[in-house]
This record gives structure tokens, C-alpha cells and sequence, in this order.
């Protein structure tokens, strides 16, 4: 459990931001809210490409998608479900540059060994 801590405080902040941040956008603002939640999916995802070393990060792109359906049918219509494509799509593409950058990290290390 230990070892996956960095993984379930991006997940629980992914789930912080799917649940918690719609609340406080006004019946205009729902956009804007999705473009930020996107945003800060793309962020998260990188963050956890960076730090994480474990195979559980790969995971991180479906449970966010999954994560954010039940939350279509708390504050927006069925019409909005295709957004979960989207946070699939997001999270994957910031995983593989996180991932990237932290291979790269990894080998420059090596090499000053």
C-alpha cells in the first residue's frame, strides 16, 4: 500500500477535481469548468508519468475515464459522456510524456553513475 501512495493522492485529486470543482461553477460556467478539468487532467496524468515508477500507472488513464461517469449523471446530461473519452484520451497522452520525461531522468542518472 505504501508503495502506491503517489498514485492514490493523484487519483484521490482527479477525483477532488470530477466531484468538488463543479460545485462552485454557475449554470454558464459548465464549459469552462470541463476545459478546466481537462486541463488539469492533462496535469495530473503528467505529474503521475513523472513520479511514479510502478506498473500501476498505466491503469491511471481508464480509472480516470470510469471515475468521472458517474459524476455526468450528478452534474451534467447523458450528452456529456463522451467526455470521459476525452479524460481517457488526456490522461493517456500527459501519462506517455510524464512517462517519457521520467525515462529520461532515469537514464541521465545512470549515465553519471
Amino acid at each position: 500500500m505504501k508503495r502506491y501512495i503517489k498514485e492514490i493522492i493523484v487519483s484521490l485529486l482527479q477525483i477532488f477535481m470530477f466531484y468538488v470543482f463543479p460545485l462552485f461553477a454557475g449554470p454558464t460556467d459548465a464549459m469552462g469548468m470541463v476545459v478546466l478539468i481537462i486541463l488539469a487532467t492533462l496535469f495530473l496524468s503528467f505529474i503521475i508519468g513523472v513520479l511514479s515508477n510502478n506498473a500501476l500507472k498505466y491503469l491511471y488513464p481508464i480509472v480516470t475515464a470510469v471515475v468521472f461517469i458517474p459524476s455526468v449523471f450528478i452534474y451534467y446530461n447523458e450528452s456529456a459522456l463522451i467526455h470521459s473519452i476525452w479524460y481517457l484520451v488526456v490522461s493517456g497522452v500527459g501519462l506517455l510524456i510524464g512517462s517519457g520525461i521520467n525515462a529520461i531522468v532515469c537514464r541521465l542518472k545512470q549515465r553519471k553513475k
